[in-house]
């Protein structure tokens, strides 16, 4: 799996879940060792988990929750669930790693180092972190314990391609899940472009 060690997750619950978006089943899977919570949303049968669409998806609590208009998190996230609800059939893995990694904290900490004038990577850096320390062997875990083999993954950042396939888990298909730029999202998408290699057109 790309030379990294396993992170084993196990599932620790499962329901069913009425969403706006159409019901879903919800499973929720604890790291082993890391005391982080994960969860996935499963739409409709996965067979023999074989081109399954699906989104990793990385918590952001402003984004997802309060509808923060400084990044597409929140849209991309119900994009995608409005589109594994479309197919019918698809799974959206969400992970507990919020800011790229760092943190709510120090997400928000970096927000003010944002509004004085640094791009969300320097605002990391001026941290002590590095532009991007998501890990993505627990979504791994998480697809294969679901059965999924191979996965049509929603995502503009080929860097998730490579930290998903390999260990009995191929990635076929690269879908692209890209919202037009807004004024208050036009900088940040052009960082996530050209400095952490996002695959964007609208800017």
């Amino acid at each position: 799996m790309n030379g990294q060690q396993r992170q084993p997750v196990r599932r620790v619950a499962s329901a069913r879940l009425p969403t706006e978006f159409g019901a879903f089943d919800i499973h929720v899977f604890e790291s082993r060792g890391a005391a982080e919570t994960h969860v996935a949303l499963v739409r409709g049968q996965l067979g023999d988990g074989s081109d399954v669409l699906a989104r990793v998806h990385s918590s952001c609590v402003t984004g997802d929750i309060f509808h923060s208009a400084r990044c597409d998190c929140g849209p991309q996230l119900h994009e995608a669930l409005g589109r594994i609800a479309d197919e019918g059939r698809g799974v959206l893995i969400y992970l507990n790693q919020e800011g790229r990694g760092i943190g709510l904290a120090n997400k928000i900490r970096a927000y003010k180092l944002q509004d004085e004038g640094a791009d969300t990577v320097e605002a990391n850096e001026r941290l002590g972190f590095a532009a991007d320390l998501r890990d993505y062997r627990a979504a791994l875990e998480m697809l294969r314990d679901l059965g999924v083999r191979s996965v049509r993954l929603m995502s503009n950042n080929p860097k998730k391609l490579e930290g998903l396939a390999g260990d009995g888990l191929a990635v076929n298909e690269r879908l692209p899940i890209e919202i037009a730029a807004t004024a208050a999202t036009q900088h940040y998408l052009r960082t996530k472009k050209h400095k952490l290699g996002h695959i964007l057109t609208s800017v």
